[in-house]
């Protein structure tokens, strides 16, 4: 059985985890700045009637307020080709960021929420782009004749580790986010891929094949004291970090189909979380960490998806007959980023 994620770095995507079969992301992480402020209830005067106005106003959760300022990034293919989108983290409001007839796809958010990193192949080959998270500005940061992917931000919005072919073989890269000073993190004959970078900014999770078959492993994010964290003949894939550095969402196939796992960051506690014939992958975590974006097949076609961070009340966010797949969450938003998105 071919592990997925990889080949549409090669060929057109159809499963993220097909991506790295013949070859071979998360958005930044951070943390939730500010107080958020509830909604006030205004009492009444003893024995005047109510007015309109000075009736208590329905309670807002924290957890709706929280939501309001993230945003999910994914691709695409319900335009012909593949896109990138963003929507709220309820499913609403979809849009198109990108417009272009080649391929868009792998959205990785920076930690600020202001740009966001991607994988495109306008100029002939697969090469990685940022823009402004209301699509505009799209450049060009690498520029190679092999191919250079599935892009995550360092924690602190001053690098992107990404993936690349240009060695002969799929391994682990790193480069400042002007795309210069790019350089390479591991160097084994085997393929090296899909990087997550911690919230701390002290590790990177990547898939490599070194051990026969797809397994994460982790690393200093100077490629140093590279170890493996899964363990199983069954292939194991596309890890994401959560916000609080403590958990590893990844992709297995070691219960016959793709599921979303969850670890501990030093690969204890390996943990199904959704339990599905179909095919369920490529998770990112919400910045709270209460949340897990995932895509699935589950319903006839792949679309997005979230579930509760223990498995629990996973519900579709996109339902489109074309493909939708590899959700970026989103950092919390400042509110004055919401009235400047793309229209």
């Amino acid at each position: 059985m071919k592990p997925h994620y990889l080949n549409s770095l090669i060929e057109e995507p159809y499963s993220l985890f097909t991506r790295m079969s013949s070859g071979i992301r998360k958005a930044g992480l951070v943390a939730l700045a500010g107080a958020i402020i509830g909604v006030g209830v205004y009492g009444c005067k003893k024995q005047e009637p109510q007015k309109e106005e000075s009736l208590p106003k329905k309670s807002v959760s924290l957890e709706d307020k929280l939501y309001k300022q993230t945003k999910i990034a994914f691709m695409s293919r319900r335009d012909g080709n593949f896109e990138i989108y963003i929507m709220n983290a309820d499913g609403s409001e979809q849009k198109n960021l990108t417009n272009n007839s080649a391929i868009d796809e792998a959205p990785a958010w920076s930690p600020d929420g202001r740009k966001i990193a991607f994988e495109s192949r306008r100029d002939g080959n697969t090469e990685i782009y940022v823009m402004n998270a209301d699509g505009t500005e799209q450049k060009r940061l690498t520029n190679n004749p092999a191919v250079d992917g599935f892009p995550s931000w360092s924690p602190d919005g001053r690098k992107i580790a990404f993936t690349s072919k240009r060695d002969g073989n799929y391994e682990i890269y790193v480069m400042n986010t002007d795309g210069s000073e790019q350089k390479r993190l591991t160097n084994n004959p085997a393929d090296d891929g899909v990087p997550s970078w911690s919230s701390d900014g002290r590790k990177i999770a990547f898939t490599s094949k070194r051990d026969g078959n797809f397994e994460i492993y982790v690393m200093n994010t100077d490629g140093s004291e590279q170890k493996r964290l899964t363990k199983n003949p069954a292939d194991d894939g596309i890890p994401s970090w959560s916000s609080d550095g403590k958990k590893i969402a990844f992709c297995s196939k070691r219960d016959g189909n793709d599921e979303i796992y969850v670890m501990n960051a030093d690969g204890n506690e390996q943990k199904n979380m959704t339990n599905n014939p179909a095919v369920d992958e490529s998770s990112a975590w919400s910045p709270d960490g209460r949340k897990i974006a995932f895509d699935s097949d589950r319903d006839g076609n792949l679309d997005i998806y979230v579930m509760n961070a223990d498995g629990t009340e996973q519900k579709r966010l996109t339902s489109n007959p074309a493909r939708d797949i590899a959700p970026s969450w989103s950092p919390f938003l400042p509110l004055e980023n919401k009235t400047n998105e793309k229209k």
